[in-house]
């Protein structure tokens, strides 16, 4: 079963056969806290998220109980999109607005063609280095809590892919984009990349998940919307 913002009323008996619950996470809330109200509203054990979304940003969250959590993988395989805002003439050790903005500068005017010609150079198959400040794990930790106490650790370069990126406003020094790409794409270090390409630097101002697949956040719940769904826990499983 599929809950989505369309769903009303559910048995509780959908939730252990498994079920895929579409969340639309608020800024200012982990991936796990979403999962956490799920678990709390919907009283099941056995529940899991399909892609981690940064506190900072918002969008679709696939959720699933149950049985489904075994199939997280297949949900995490699915390409993403993005929309979202690079802010020019700053960087940040976190790559988007979590950390204190350094080398500020005054960014002039910078030419379409040249920004144009920076975004095509991010389409097909590039290499990244993952940011410090991720749940990457190293030696059984989370590199964010190396970041935080300001040890670097070494990460290998990975292969991505971006199947489109579009700049749907240019209006300096904000650059809004929409981006598809494949599963384990950090956005935060487009936003840095692209910013180190202008000479201005630049970090990730806002970003949100719209799709994964053929799923659309505009079908997904907020927390409050499924906080008044109706269950029927009567059922037995």
């Amino acid at each position: 079963m599929i809950i989505t913002k369309q769903t009303r009323i559910f048995n509780s008996s959908d939730l252990s056969e498994g079920s895929v619950l579409l969340i639309d996470k608020p800024k200012g809330k982990t991936s796990f806290d979403a999962v956490w109200w799920v678990r709390k509203k919907l009283q099941i054990k056995k529940v899991g998220h399909a892609g981690t979304l940064d506190p900072a940003a918002t969008g679709l969250l696939i959720v699933c109980t149950g049985k489904k959590t075994k199939e997280i993988s297949k949900f995490q395989e699915l390409h993403k999109v993005y929309t979202g805002v690079i802010t020019l003439g700053a960087t940040t050790a976190s790559m988007d607005q979590e950390t204190e903005l350094e080398n500020v500068k005054d960014v002039k005017e910078l030419s379409e063609e040249k920004i144009y010609k920076i975004r095509d150079s991010f389409l097909g198959e590039i290499e990244q280095i993952p940011p410090m400040f991720s749940a990457l794990k190293h030696k059984g930790r989370s590199l964010y809590k190396y970041a935080r106490k300001g040890i670097e650790v070494k990460r290998e370069p990975r292969k991505v892919s971006i199947y489109n990126f579009r700049i749907t406003e240019i209006n300096i020094p904000y650059i809004s984009f929409e981006i598809e790409c494949s599963k384990g794409t950090y956005i935060r270090v487009i936003a840095n990349d692209f910013g180190m390409k202008t000479g201005y630097g630049g970090y990730l101002g806002e970003l949100r998940r719209t799709k994964i697949g053929d799923y659309d956040v505009n079908n997904a719940l907020t927390l409050e919307e499924l906080t008044n769904l109706e269950i029927n826990f009567d059922v037995q499983d």
